[in-house]
């Protein structure tokens, strides 16, 4: 066996997504041991690391931000048709599955990814840089978005509660498409200079960049290995859940584990990028990845909710709201200047183990 399957693709990378699927296949349905939870959750791990190398080989070859942004829309859409499943098995049960998944990301994307992405960063490289221009606008679009469709709701007066009447549905769903493509427009199109790495832009201009075979199959083998993630992710739910139930820990706790595993991938990207100081990439997979599942989500819920008359909970609970309040003041004060340090890494990630504090301790 030679040590590569095809022309630029390593064997590793084509047998680690293939077993994970084949693993997900057999257990599919099954109420795994304690041996099999094992496996699972290696073949997750494995899945994150391979599913960060060929999102790595795509980004090489098709340039930034493309690169990014094919991993946050995998990992997007993979994770909004599981929110859908879950939303068409659980009926009233989980009116409010799509809000807590939305904010969930949200605060683990702009508290956990940047917080961590900000401290490694500034510990290898003592000050870190990155585009204002580019930073700056994705976190416009995020505060609008998940003011509108997390916020806006508990004070409308068409329905009561945390909800939205159909027209205003419609109209939510509308407005957060329009805007994230138009962001996508901006960051690909019309701007894409805005998003580039500082310096010259590249992430890799002295190693050659892969054939088209290659980049074809790690786009194939990298949905491959979001499948299996998502998954396996889904596998592990029911056991983190008997865990959270014995520890007597809201209910919420068991998505916020399932999006912190489904965002495995791009984290570990993110990171990668950070240690490299290229903050730029960093902040376009953490920020795109937030923006893709709102201006993705909300549709598709929206659209799922009125065809299907099912229950759908948008509002956030005071708590919550405050929780995303001081997030957004918090990230643009940290996007503002265009460089950071150790504190404010430090800040994010405080917040983070807040936002998980109150979630088990409410």
């Amino acid at each position: 066996m030679t040590k590569q399957a095809f022309a630029g693709v390593p064997v590793w990378s084509v047998a680690v997504p293939v077993a994970a699927c084949g693993m997900l296949v057999a257990i599919w349905g099954l109420v795994p041991g304690a041996l099999l939870l094992a496996c699972a959750a290696t073949a997750l791990i494995a899945s994150v690391l391979v599913a960060v190398h060929h999102a790595e080989v795509i980004a090489h070859r098709v340039g930034e931000p493309f690169g990014t942004l094919v991993l946050a829309l995998a990992v997007t859409v993979i994770e909004l048709s599981l929110i859908v499943s879950m939303m068409l098995s659980g009926g009233v049960e989980s009116s409010a599955l799509a809000r807590d998944t939305v904010f969930a990301t949200v605060m683990i994307i702009c508290n956990g990814v940047v917080g961590l992405c900000l401290l490694v960063g500034s510990l290898q490289h003592r000050v870190i840089d990155f585009r204002v221009e580019g930073t700056t606008p994705a976190l416009a679009v995020l505060a609008t978005l998940t003011t509108l469709t997390l916020v806006l709701p508990n004070f409308t007066s068409t329905t009561a509660g945390p909800t939205l009447s159909g027209s205003q549905l419609v109209f939510a769903g509308v407005v957060s498409l329009v805007l994230y493509g138009v962001f996508v427009f901006v960051q690909t199109v019309r701007h894409r200079d805005y998003f580039l790495p500082e310096g010259d832009g590249s992430t890799g201009e002295h190693a050659q960049r892969p054939s088209l075979f290659a980049t074809v199959a790690s786009l194939v083998l990298l949905l491959v290995s979001l499948v299996a993630v998502v998954g396996l992710a889904k596998i592990l739910a029911p056991v983190i859940e008997t865990a959270v139930d014995g520890a007597g820990m809201p209910n919420a706790v068991v998505g916020i584990a399932i999006a912190m595993m489904v965002l495995l991938p791009e984290t570990m990207a993110a990171v990668r990028a950070a240690r490299r100081n290229l903050m730029q990439i960093s902040f376009n997979l953490a920020l795109g990845s937030a923006l893709a599942t709102i201006g993705l989500t909300i549709p598709a819920v929206a659209v799922t909710a009125i065809a299907l008359d099912l229950p759908l909970d948008l509002g956030l609970p005071a708590k919550e709201m405050t929780l995303l309040a001081l997030t957004l003041l918090l990230t643009s004060m940290t996007l503002a200047g265009g460089r950071a340090t150790v504190l404010q890494g430090s800040v994010h990630l405080v917040l983070f183990a807040v936002f998980l504090f109150l979630s088990m301790v409410p």
